[in-house]
């Protein structure tokens, strides 16, 4: 097993880490700290085993099926912990999630047809701000600065998982049609 595919795996097995010391009461505040270095560990990650697998060609069948699936895996596990922590509302995780359901199955239906779908330059801000929201959200900061912050995070996070996914609906649309 390769570097990349190593720390896709360890980006999994961070997740009832993470999801353990956000929600468990042991730890006060703290825990939301540990929670918060173990995302930020786990996001960075996902940054490296890409650029890792791409610069010295270790691109694996098991990369790509297990990159992705460790990313919304780790992302909804922090939204639904922050939901259940009633710092991010239900219907916001819910587009969110559902978005990340019909990408999904496109990508399905596109690799059923011999067709790959890359992440687009939409895609990947919206993983950013949606990072960054989780972040924000998990520190809990009470300052009026931070609260503001938390909330255009949340809404520009919103907002780009909206338009990215139009973007690949439009220039994935074909997908749709009978291609065998």
């Amino acid at each position: 097993m390769n570097l990349p595919n190593k720390l896709t795996i360890m980006r999994v097995i961070l997740i009832p880490f993470f999801v353990f010391f956000l929600l468990a009461p042991y730890f006060g505040e703290y825990g939301n700290y540990i929670a918060a270095a173990i995302f930020i560990v786990a996001s960075l990650t996902d940054l490296l085993d890409g650029k890792i697998a791409r610069k010295y060609g270790l691109v694996t069948n098991f990369g790509k099926f297990m990159d992705p699936l460790a990313d919304k895996l780790l992302v909804c596990a922090a939204m639904i912990c922050l939901t259940e922590n009633g710092r991010l509302s239900a219907w916001i995780v819910i587009i969110i999630i559902s978005r990340e359901f019909i990408i999904s199955g496109f990508r399905l239906v596109a690799s059923d047809n011999g067709i790959v779908i890359a992440a687009s330059y939409w895609g990947k801000f919206k993983t950013v701000f949606q990072m960054l929201m989780i972040i924000v959200l998990i520190l809990d900061i009470r300052a009026e600065f931070m609260q503001i912050l938390g909330n255009i995070l949340i809404y520009t996070a919103l907002a780009l998982t909206v338009i990215s996914l139009i973007d690949y609906i439009v220039k994935n649309k074909e997908i749709l049609k009978e291609q065998k």
